[in-house]
């Protein structure tokens, strides 16, 4: 009888101990506490969702400027910092709607919250620059100057001189941080970056190659040929896209960012992006040159969510969680993607010494 007992009692405890960090979110609309010896990065999407006067969606309004979205996501990254253990913020871009000082000044604002707080980044999406890659308005809001002071600032692109307003003045940034022993190094590059920004991501790759590496670049994944009909952004075939939208051609496609760049290093495993708000939601496991696995991460949920990535180093995982602060519960399915796979999955990456194989 004591030997039954014994073991119902450790194959309890077995059960327990195999449940994801997160908790089965099939049956719980929590976003569990980080627990002891793990720790998140939060990824916000796209933010235009701004409402009131001069905005497209209220083109009539007298309302004064807001964004409920942008502020209700900071609001909750910031009163979450220590129970999720929250070790960087990376944004996709598109932080404006319409590239005005108006909008500027209610990003800066949403974005104040953090400052000081945690390390954070900004990717520069094709709405918070013209068509040929300036980005002035970002940079007097975000500029180098705002950043240099934080030890976890690792510099930025030198734009040439005669052209300060492309790419340059924080437009393409470094964040190095540690956690759980180990050393990070986030790179955060505008959208389409030309060849002369991804040389520099090149060095700035290689000379921290002693720490693990992940990009957050506002385009990525989605159509993967330019979309001729509307309904093409909905059901042509997705994927690393090989068509582009700034810098005219200076710029780069998301498949010329990683052949010219991207695919080189081993050290990086991870890809985020937004930028495709009809795609919403794609992930793909891609092979670099030294056969590091590197995981591409696509997320563009309008009001429905930001991703909560939370690193699990005695299991090698990634438990990433769609989690939406507005309503307080986890974004299961949308109309666009009802997988559930797409938005609640978990990921494999080696971080422990004593590395076992995991199921995705």
């Amino acid at each position: 009888m004591r030997s039954k007992v014994r073991g119902t009692l450790l194959w309890v405890l077995s059960t327990i101990l195999a449940l994801p960090i997160f908790g089965d979110t099939s049956r719980a609309d929590e976003l569990a506490a980080a627990p002891e010896g793990t720790f998140s990065i939060v990824v916000i999407p796209d933010t235009q969702h701004y409402r009131g006067r001069g905005t497209k969606s209220q083109p009539d309004s007298q309302n004064p400027l807001t964004n409920p979205t942008f502020d209700a996501w900071t609001d909750w990254i910031a009163a979450s910092l220590k129970q999720q253990r929250i070790v960087l913020v990376s944004h996709v871009g598109d932080i404006v709607d319409k590239n005005n000082r108006e909008q500027w000044a209610v990003a800066r604002r949403c974005m104040d919250k953090l400052h000081g707080k945690v390390p954070y980044g900004i990717s520069v999406g094709n709405h918070d620059m013209s068509g040929d890659g300036n980005s002035s308005l970002f940079q007097q809001v975000f500029p180098r100057s705002r950043f240099e002071d934080f030890d976890w600032y690792g510099g930025c692109f030198d734009s040439p001189s005669d052209k300060p307003a492309i790419s340059g003045n924080n437009a393409n940034s470094v964040q190095l941080f540690e956690a759980e022993g180990m050393k990070f190094v986030a790179l955060h590059l505008e959208c389409n970056a030309p060849d002369d920004v991804l040389a520099w991501a090149d060095l700035v790759l290689k000379k921290h190659s002693n720490r693990r590496a992940l990009i957050t670049t506002h385009m990525g994944l989605g159509p993967r040929e330019k979309p001729k009909t509307p309904q093409d952004y909905f059901d042509a075939t997705k994927g690393r896209m090989k068509w582009k939208k700034c810098h005219g051609k200076r710029g780069n496609t998301p498949q010329q960012m990683w052949d010219k760049c991207f695919r080189k290093h081993n050290n990086l495993f991870m890809v985020c992006c937004g930028d495709q708000s009809r795609t919403q939601a794609l992930r793909q496991r891609s092979l670099a040159e030294g056969g590091n696995s590197v995981h591409e991460l696509l997320s563009d949920y309008g009001t429905n969510g930001l991703r909560v990535m939370r690193f699990v180093p005695t299991k090698n995982l990634i438990e990433v969680r769609t989690w939406d602060p507005i309503k307080g519960q986890f974004c299961e399915s949308t109309k666009i993607v009802p997988g559930r796979d797409q938005h609640q999955f978990t990921l494999k990456y080696k971080m422990s010494v004593n590395h076992r194989e995991h199921t995705d």
